[in-house]
Formats: structure tokens, C-alpha cells, sequence
């Protein structure tokens, strides 16, 4: 069976050419050439299908011969606002396996005691789309800028909104329960807050509470944040599924 090479277009279906940095990967790297077949991935929602019509080391150009929209795999929207870990590759890992199992939005967040307090997100950018592709994925998250704690609670004011945490004596929900209770009708808006390796500060989590998220948590093992992050999306894809 001959391999499907997929290649992320943002503007897929009102251009003819290849991304400079899909190009160089297509000629040089894969060694395309005219008259080979691609699947373009323009991040909303599309797949195109098309033909190779030329390809130098400057360019490559295609033409679309079809399309289409395969359903989303899950209901509503996916938010994961988390703060990044103080070794940087672990919140890639976290990104790329977030993308392919499935998520809208990642919002790193710049807490109390944080560890990291700077970020590339277009290194994040690039994971996300390698994972996009692994996974051929249709929908791109949003990859957004290091955002104060407080700046995002203010920014939230609806949707099923929860945080977690791991302060003992507080009374804390079942992330996996309430995710499950969303009717199966509503196309429910999503968004989970994960703490930093020293986790969320007792004001935060108060502001957060005062703010309208429900505490939770991800069940009985104590996880990294990482984990804990990809074990929050693996909920929400689970009990959201279409």
C-alpha cells in the first residue's frame, strides 16, 4: 500500500504551493516529485486530497483533485489552561500528545510558583503541527502566549469550568463524574486548569472557586503536570465523544 504523505496548508484551498518549510521537507527530504499524490491539512476542519504539478528546490506546487470534512471525534470545545514544567520538554510531550488525542486550546499559565516564567510557543507551534500530522488530525489547537493566572480567570465567564488540585481537607469533585454528566445534546465548552510542579497556591485556588470553577480531581495517584494534563484531556475526550 503506497504511504499517505500529509502536509499542513493553512490556506490549502486558495493556494497552489506548498509552505516554504512543507516544500523543503516534500523535495528534499521525501524526494516528491510531479505527479505524486498528497493530503493537505489546512487545520479547520478540511482534507485535500492532490497532485504533485511541480516541485523544485524553491517551490512545490499542487492541485487540488478533492476534498473533504471527516466529523469531529468529539462534542463541544477543549480548553487546557496549564502551567509549564520547569524541564521544557516535558510540556512538549505534554502538546503533542494533547494533539493527538484530541484538543482545541492550550493555554500555558504563569501561577504563583511557577517554575518557568518564559516560553517559546513557536517551538510549541511546530510540535503541534508534526503531531497534527502524525495523527491526521483535521483541527489545529490554538497554541497561545504565557498568561498571568489571573488574567485568564478573568477572561473565563462560562462553560463547565474546573481546577485542579491537590491541597488536602478541600472539598474536591471527580473530574471524570462531571465531565460524564454533561447531557450528551449540549455542545459544552470545556476548561480545566493544571497547577505547576508546586501546584495552584491557595489563592489562586480560592480566586479560581470565586470565579465560578469547580476544584477536582483526576483521581487517587498523585501525578505529575504533565500527566495530569494529558490525563485531563484523555477525560474529556473520552466522556465527549461523538
Amino acid at each position: 500500500m503506497k504511504e499517505q504523505r500529509f502536509f499542513y496548508v493553512p490556506d490549502a484551498a486558495h493556494s497552489q504551493l506548498l509552505p516554504a518549510e512543507e516544500a523543503a521537507h516534500a523535495v528534499r527530504v521525501l524526494r516528491l516529485h510531479e505527479g505524486d499524490e498528497v493530503f493537505l491539512l489546512d487545520g479547520t476542519g478540511s482534507v485535500h486530497r492532490a497532485n504533485i504539478i511541480s516541485a523544485s528546490h524553491k517551490q512545490c506546487a499542487y492541485s487540488i483533485t478533492d476534498t473533504v470534512t471527516p466529523p469531529r471525534t468529539w462534542r463541544g470545545h477543549i480548553t487546557l489552561a496549564i502551567a509549564p514544567t520547569k524541564m521544557m520538554d516535558r510540556m512538549e510531550w505534554l502538546v503533542e500528545k494533547a494533539t493527538e488525542v484530541g484538543i482545541d486550546e492550550v493555554v500555558p499559565l504563569l501561577c504563583h510558583w511557577s517554575e518557568r516564567r518564559q516560553l517559546r510557543t513557536d517551538r510549541l507551534e511546530k510540535i503541534v503541527v508534526g503531531a497534527m500530522k502524525q495523527s491526521r488530525k483535521t483541527w489545529k489547537p490554538q497554541v497561545h502566549d504565557l498568561t498571568p493566572f489571573r488574567q485568564f480567570i478573568a477572561s473565563q465567564s462560562s462553560g463547565h469550568r474546573f481546577i485542579a488540585h491537590c491541597h488536602e481537607g478541600d472539598e474536591r469533585h471527580d473530574l471524570f463524574q462531571l465531565l460524564s454528566q454533561i447531557p450528551t445534546a449540549e455542545e459544552p465548552q470545556v476548561t480545566v486548569l493544571i497547577g505547576p510542579e508546586g501546584d495552584f497556591s491557595p489563592e489562586e485556588v480560592q480566586v479560581a472557586v470565586e470565579a465560578g470553577f469547580l476544584p477536582v480531581t483526576l483521581g487517587s495517584s498523585r501525578l505529575r503536570t504533565e500527566t495530569a494534563g494529558l490525563a485531563a484531556v484523555m477525560m474529556a475526550n473520552l466522556t465527549l465523544r461523538i
